[in-house]
């Protein structure tokens, strides 16, 4: 939890504003043990992917973890070459199509792990970002960063399947899915 980067790291920040100068920090949308006050959140290049939507956008998002199962390996991630698989709602993709979002890189030196498997990492301190860079077209980017979308009717079954598996996982924005009929909204988002 104390880990500090070194500049061979990079992370980010992804928004839907384009003009933040500054990000100061702010209490955590989610509970973690390991934040004691207001901090701004980060996220690392390898699982940038899961932030390339719009921010009320539903997904699930998964990979294989040291430790997962080969069953859970071949029940979800069947022949991924890439092992990333980012799971979203059909009625999102029109706004998926028309949404631009804001990368801003930040200085890694103030940064410290929160959660190695979701890629979170918070500073305490306010964080200028040393660059930004839109992004047009979200599912071009998604794929050309590897990640297999999966566009499905409804994410709660897979949700409750991926949350009793032993895969890495990130269930975001859940409660703007779509509920059918015995189903209820899962609880443990971990949020940016």
């Amino acid at each position: 939890m104390t880990e500090n980067l070194t500049n061979s790291f990079r992370l980010y920040h992804i928004s839907e504003d384009p003009s933040i100068k500054r990000f100061e920090p702010r209490p955590s949308p989610s509970h973690y043990e390991g934040i004691n006050g207001e901090v701004v959140f980060a996220i690392t290049d390898k699982l940038l992917h899961n932030y390339l939507l719009p921010r009320d956008c539903p997904r699930v998002t998964f990979y294989a973890k040291q430790g997962t199962s080969q069953q859970d390996k071949e029940i979800f991630l069947g022949k991924n070459a890439s092992g990333y698989v980012v799971a979203i709602e059909n009625k999102w993709r029109d706004l998926i199509e028309q949404t631009t979002l804001y990368c801003y890189e930040f200085p890694t030196d103030d940064f410290i792990l929160l959660d190695e498997g979701a890629g979170y990492y918070i500073s305490y301190k306010a964080v200028t970002p040393i660059s930004i860079r839109p992004i047009d077209n979200l599912l071009d980017e998604l794929l050309k960063r590897g990640v297999e979308l999966r566009f499905l009717p409804t994410l709660l079954p897979l949700a409750q399947e991926v949350s009793q598996s032993t895969l890495q996982f990130s269930l975001i924005r859940m409660r703007n899915a779509t509920q059918t009929t015995n189903e209820s909204s899962l609880s443990n988002d971990k949020e940016i």
